[in-house]
């Protein structure tokens, strides 16, 4: 393949497809360099199904203009948690400055990697170093000094910036001591580096990096590329399996291809498993080659949800089935058919399927907004990832939007408790934050990595008890004991109301252990629980 002196737009096309095969590649590799040993290390993958979006956006683009228009479109409307959020101001910084050029050659790469940079740090309210916000900007000052000292061709000017690229990333642990203490680099910052690998693998034709190892393409991606995210997955099987301990783990993997919300607890011989899926044939022939299914049970989830929805509305207001337009509407981001139903109960007009490790587009998130049957919306994001993605949406629609910037379901709940539907924005709003600053939350997730914390040391398979304001504060054996443990430290003299949200893997025995410990250990407040059906966290937490 001959060299390229300049790139034309089909080459900026072949670099931005370059850099998405890149990511799906890595991502796995990318999400294993995630500091905390929790199930939310979804760097790589929220990068990867980013270019997911830009590269479908560029399937009718020619020329130089329609192919940059194209990139800034996808990554912005297809920017997914805090790296894709990133990373689409990234590629909106390049192609600003090669939009308006016929061809890009060394200089247009100097300026647009500079726009880029600053384009990254703008979209960060508060910047940390020893991020891919570090790996870009070192790497357009490493273009900008080799462009000074006389350099202007392509072939060199990409060299300077490879080099500048990794030596960033290998400073990345000095500047964020977590990193440091993990013992990775950002993870952020190496994906990064995949976009200076794409630009030379089309400019010379040299092969794009390997990963450290191979692994196949994750399964929210999977699941993503032929159209299955979790919202769209319809149906719910659950059976009995007779089967060895022996035969488990393959099941778990083949139903990981196959579907989500999966569910397999048991042993000596007898396990309850579910999962929701578009292939019931698919589910359920992985138990026949693990054992022995029995009692099976399939649920048309669309139905079911459409005739429950209905019957809740008709109990709530009458007949009326449509909600009637509002002052100000409320849309939240949340996964579990628990909370969905939670949510809806306290006013909110659509709860948009999502959380830890899967986060919602831009374009989902506008969805929704539109959706919304009012001029004003308030968004709840309920994942500090997924702020940044939803407080691009004002900008996209002629809605008035604000988004309080809940960082868990708990905060969204203690804010819905002041909504008022016909009220005017600004007053919401006022109200939902007031009430965020007033509720303490954690939640209880299992490490899916030995680590260290402000708690000491972490193993594998250990129950974390996590609040919000103090970081990893337990890590016990038990679920419950990790509920006692974060509720001991989340509720004080000034508490009065324990709000406790049992997710998927919740059981009822340990539900009523934590009940008894609160009802001895803190007879001064009030609590309920509620059945929430989210997955990874078997409990949520919130005192007010």
């Amino acid at each position: 393949m001959p060299t390229l002196s300049r790139l034309g737009p089909q080459d900026v096309r072949a670099v931005i497809e370059a850099f998405r095969d890149a990511l799906r590649s890595h991502q796995e590799e990318l999400n294993r360099l995630n500091v905390y040993p929790v199930p939310d290390g979804d760097t790589g993958t929220n990068m990867a199904l980013t270019l997911e979006s830009v590269v479908a956006e560029l399937r009718t683009a020619e020329s130089m203009a329609e192919v940059c228009k194209a990139i800034a479109r996808g990554s912005l409307m297809g920017a997914r948690g805090n790296s894709g959020v990133i990373t689409s101001q990234i590629l909106r910084g390049l192609v600003e400055v090669f939009a308006v050029h016929d061809s890009v050659g060394g200089a247009e790469l100097v300026a647009a990697m500079r726009c880029a940079a600053d384009a990254a740090y703008e979209a960060v309210m508060r910047p940390v170093e020893g991020t891919i916000l570090t790996v870009v900007r070192e790497t357009a000052e490493g273009l900008e000094r080799a462009a000074a000292a006389g350099h202007d061709s392509l072939e060199v000017l990409l060299e300077h910036a490879e080099a500048a690229a990794h030596a960033s990333v290998l400073s990345t642990p000095a500047l964020l001591p977590a990193l440091a203490a993990a013992g990775v680099v950002d993870s952020g910052g190496s994906g990064f580096t995949l976009l200076i690998a794409a630009l030379r693998h089309v400019h010379d034709g040299r092969p794009l990096p390997e990963p450290a190892a191979v692994s196949a393409t994750p399964r929210s991606v999977e699941r993503h590329l032929a159209g299955d995210d979790i919202a769209n997955l319809r149906y719910e099987v659950m059976f009995l399996l007779d089967a060895t301990v022996a035969t488990i783990p393959a099941f778990r993997e083949t139903w990981m291809t196959v579907g989500d919300s999966i569910v397999v607890v048991g042993g000596d011989g007898l396990y309850n498993c579910h999962i929701h899926t578009n292939d019931i044939g698919a589910a359920i022939e992985a138990g026949i080659q693990a054992g022995k299914p029995h009692k099976i049970r399939v649920t048309d989830l669309f139905e079911e949800v459409e005739a429950e929805e209905q019957l809740w509305v008709r109990e709530a207001v009458g007949d009326i089935v449509e909600s009637e337009p509002v002052e100000t509407a409320v849309v939240a981001v949340a996964v579990g058919e628990g909370l969905r139903r939670l949510l809806s109960s306290l006013g909110v007009q659509s709860v948009i399927a999502g959380g830890q490790s899967m986060n919602p587009s831009t374009a989902q998130i506008l969805e929704a907004v539109e959706a919304a049957n009012a001029q004003s919306v308030i968004v709840l994001p309920n994942n500090k990832n997924i702020i940044p993605v939803a407080k691009q949406v004002d900008s996209l629609t002629t809605k008035s939007v604000a988004v309080v910037p809940t960082a868990s379901v708990m905060e969204a709940l203690a804010a819905l408790v002041m909504y008022d539907p016909e009220e005017e924005l600004a007053p919401n709003v006022e109200a939902f934050n007031e009430a965020v600053e007033h509720v303490r939350s954690g939640e209880v997730t299992q490490a899916v990595r030995d680590s260290h914390a402000e708690c000491g040391a972490i193993a594998a398979g250990d129950w974390l008890a996590i609040a919000r304001d103090g970081g990893i504060i337990a890590a016990k054996p038990t679920t419950a004991e990790a509920c006692t443990s974060l509720l001991d430290f989340l509720v004080d003299e000034n508490s009065e109301i324990v709000t406790v949200v049992i997710g998927a893997d919740g059981r009822a025995s340990d539900a009523e252990r934590i009940r008894e410990h609160l009802k001895l250990a803190h007879p001064q407040v009030d609590f309920e629980f509620h059945e929430g059906g989210q997955p990874l966290y078997p409990y949520l937490v919130g005192v007010e």
